[in-house]
């Protein structure tokens, strides 16, 4: 299908009827821009909209998506044709669409989960809610841009990349608390015993020893299941 010859034969023909852009555009309920895309040959017009511009320009389907006039010997084999031209279109420009949105669900779901590392303090439970929501949305974005993969094969990129993704929120936490002595995001329990708070996490503990006083410090540890006087005894 060569959209610059349909689009030039679209200004031809709206010369010839003496339409504006603008006059075409307000009959099909288009922008002026839109008409001009195509008779420049940027884009087609949608599949609605060519039985109204035919009707506009007096001109059949055929002869629209053939570019030219057409006579009574060339009309069905040009018919055929651009059946089979018109499919192709579709089915690309779909793919495009569906490749868009894929695309703003991937950068979506990566834009929550930072945003929630960023945006929400380190005490709050929301900012992991949120990141595995981002992480969620990322892998609906992955499982539709995967689409031609066996079903089996998608399966195994998606647990790839959600493990990975994961470990990387998982270490960006870690090195977080490490330097900036915080409370871990992606924490299982808090316990509070005296003046030490415990943060247990799925690979390390970290505890906040006299904690709001002038001698408070942290110290991140491997991880374990500490009893009540571990975690009194391991501060003092």
């Amino acid at each position: 299908m060569n959209q610059e010859r349909i689009g030039k034969f679209i200004a031809e023909c709206r010369r010839q009827k003496k339409f504006t852009q603008s006059e075409v555009a307000e009959k099909l309920g288009v922008t002026d821009r839109s008409v001009s895309n195509w008779e420049n040959g940027k884009n087609m017009p949608d599949l609605s909209l060519l039985k109204p511009l035919c009707e506009i320009l007096n001109i059949s389907i055929n002869e629209l998506l053939s570019g030219e006039r057409l006579n009574e010997d060339e009309y069905q084999e040009r018919f055929e044709e651009n059946i089979v031209n018109t499919i192709d279109y579709s089915t690309k420009r779909m793919t495009r669409y569906k490749s868009v949105i894929s695309l703003l669900f991937l950068l979506f779901g990566l834009f929550i989960s930072l945003s929630a590392i960023m945006i929400f303090p380190s005490e709050s439970s929301w900012g992991s809610i949120y990141s595995v929501i981002g992480i969620l949305l990322f892998m609906i974005g992955i499982s539709r841009m995967t689409h031609f993969l066996k079903w089996y094969w998608r399966l195994g990129v998606m647990i790839l990349i959600f493990c990975f993704t994961m470990g990387v929120l998982l270490f960006a936490d870690y090195v977080n608390v490490k330097l900036h002595q915080v409370a871990p995001m992606f924490r299982m329990t808090t316990k509070t015993t005296g003046d030490v708070i415990y943060y247990d996490t799925l690979f390390y503990d970290v505890y906040r020893c006299y904690f709001d006083e002038e001698n408070e410090y942290w110290v991140v540890t491997k991880n374990g299941q500490p009893s009540v006087n571990d975690l009194i005894n391991y501060c003092h």
